[in-house]
């Protein structure tokens, strides 16, 4: 859905009522878990170093859980307190050359475990894209913490098609931004 001004929190509740029982428009379901390429689809994968040690571990499961991986202003999440559980349906907000396009998605799987944390979330039919994005905060054996965005994806909408170089274009701002959110976030926490 495209709109002159960011989308107000009725019109969000209602453009979610509309899509929560719609199934996801790609087939691909659950392979942004996976290493391998998705075929058709553009595939990426971004990586960013966040800290070292439990304190910065625990502020980056913190800001999954809390949607801070998103920049705010031009790309937001409503509603930004749902909880970080498959089935949990959002929408997506971007603005795009002074346009808002509203978006929706559903939580497809969730990882917790003592090195992982984060979910993958994927495209319902009134996205402009079709595909999957998983958010994840990893610590390694030294204590490392690394936030990835892995996504498959591809134009769905006329639109997106037609402008897809300003879509991939755009895709890039949101992994600079959410890498910068998610860093933001973590030395908020003094760390």
């Amino acid at each position: 859905m495209l709109f002159l001004k960011e989308p107000a929190p009725a019109t969000r509740r209602d453009f979610i009522s509309s899509e929560e029982k719609r199934p996801f428009s790609y087939g691909e379901v659950g392979l942004s878990n996976t290493p391998d390429p998705v075929a058709g689809f553009d595939n990426d994968l971004n990586v960013a170093s966040l800290g070292q040690g439990d304190r910065v571990w625990e502020a980056a499961k913190e800001a999954i859980r809390c949607w801070k991986m998103f920049p705010g202003g031009w790309a937001n999440i409503w509603p930004d307190d749902t909880p970080i559980r498959e089935g949990g349906v959002v929408t997506m907000a971007a603005r795009v050359m002074g346009l808002w396009w509203l978006n929706s998605c559903r939580i497809v799987y969730v990882i917790d475990n003592d090195r992982q944390f984060g979910f993958a979330y994927g495209t319902l039919p009134g996205h402009v894209e079709c595909g999957e994005e998983l958010f994840l905060v990893e610590r390694d054996g030294s204590g490392a913490v690394q936030y990835s965005i892995r996504a498959f994806s591809r134009p769905r909408h006329w639109l997106a098609r037609l402008g897809y170089p300003l879509a991939r274009a755009y895709q890039r701002k949101f992994v600079r931004d959410s890498q910068r959110s998610m860093i933001n976030f973590i030395q908020q926490h003094g760390l």
